[in-house]
């Protein structure tokens, strides 16, 4: 009985972790496919309800707040390529989670016009992109994940 007692204790004191999984790789998998297609649609969908996004380098640089600022940010970008897709490489996603969030982490390469070389970070709540860090880092190793 004792035993009985200590598990339920434990079950009721210690939070349940979250863990990431293939439905959280699938979403930045996504998410980074949609950047190098330029399906705003499908860019803008991701994210959640006040997100927000830290550019960092480059002629886009800076920070976007809301889904407004943000739009604007990616129909930048893909003006800057003539609204054609890129081709993209990527790292494999690593995953840190929590009860509260997950976060994403990759490091990417567009080839367009201009090649561009990008540390992602991306934070998920409630399965919605809240978080998104783009750091231009043109010397970042590159090892392509598997197909």
């Amino acid at each position: 009985m004792k035993t009985l007692r200590f598990l339920l204790i434990a079950a009721i004191s210690f939070p349940i972790l979250a863990s990431a999984g293939p439905l959280d790789e699938r979403a930045a998998d996504a998410h980074l496919k949609a950047v190098a297609a330029g399906d705003i649609d499908a860019l803008m969908s991701a994210y959640g309800d006040d997100p927000w996004m830290d550019w960092v380098g480059g002629s886009l640089d800076g920070r976007y707040r809301g889904k407004d600022a943000i739009r604007e940010l990616w129909q930048k970008f893909i003006a800057n390529n003539d609204g054609q897709p890129r081709t993209l490489a990527r790292t494999m996603i690593s995953q840190n989670a929590n009860p509260k969030g997950v976060t994403l982490t990759a490091t990417a390469e567009y080839v367009g016009k201009t090649t561009v070389r990008v540390r992602h970070v991306l934070v998920y709540r409630d399965t919605k992109l809240a978080t998104e860090v783009w750091q231009i880092d043109p010397a970042a190793a590159l090892t392509p994940a598997s197909p």
